[in-house]
């Protein structure tokens, strides 16, 4: 589960979003009214989501965004005049007065965000040449039979292997079988 850090100027209105969040099963590690608390836990930690103000004691939210790690989401809670003028498509932006239904989908869109990041992270798989060789036959095969590009063909092979929970050799192999 990704931890949250809720960072407000105002400590009071930082503790009212924290109660909101646990009120709705949310865990919150951490409240605050500065970025220097902010970076301090974020190094801790090893994922989350820093939901702020547009700007804290020391710092406003765009310069906080800047400098959390890349396995952290923001959500920024602002009047519509700055939520408007926000152009970055990995801050999730909720305008104030705050509704409790816009905050838990902007958690969900946030975590949305960072399960794209960590995706984009990972490497690829080192697959063998056999392996390579599998896939490829597979995808003649689709290509030949079914008229689809190779584009095509490496996405269906990869869709039902995410469907299946199989690995992309083994459907190959199930599509080998299948002729």
């Amino acid at each position: 589960m990704l931890s949250i850090i809720v960072a407000f100027p105002n400590i009071e209105d930082a503790g009212k979003i924290k109660s909101i969040l646990v009120r709705n099963g949310y865990d919150v590690s951490l409240t605050c009214n500065n970025a220097a608390q902010v970076i301090n836990m974020v190094n801790q930690l090893e994922d989350g989501i820093v939901l702020c103000g547009s700007r804290l004691k020391d710092m406003p939210y765009h310069d906080l965004y800047t400098a959390l790690p890349n396995s952290f989401s923001m959500i920024l809670l602002a009047s519509m005049n700055i939520v408007s003028d926000c152009y970055n498509d990995n801050i999730v932006c909720v305008p104030m007065p705050l509704r409790v239904n816009d905050l838990i989908t902007a958690i969900d869109e946030a975590y949305s965000i960072y399960r794209k990041k960590k995706k984009k992270d990972r490497k690829p798989a080192n697959r063998s040449e056999k392996d390579k060789l599998i896939i490829n036959e597979a995808k003649e095969l689709l290509m030949n039979n079914h008229g689809m590009s190779e584009e095509e063909a490496h996405r269906y092979i990869q869709k039902i292997s995410m469907d299946s929970g199989n690995s992309m050799v083994e459907t190959a192999q199930m599509v080998l079988l299948i002729k």
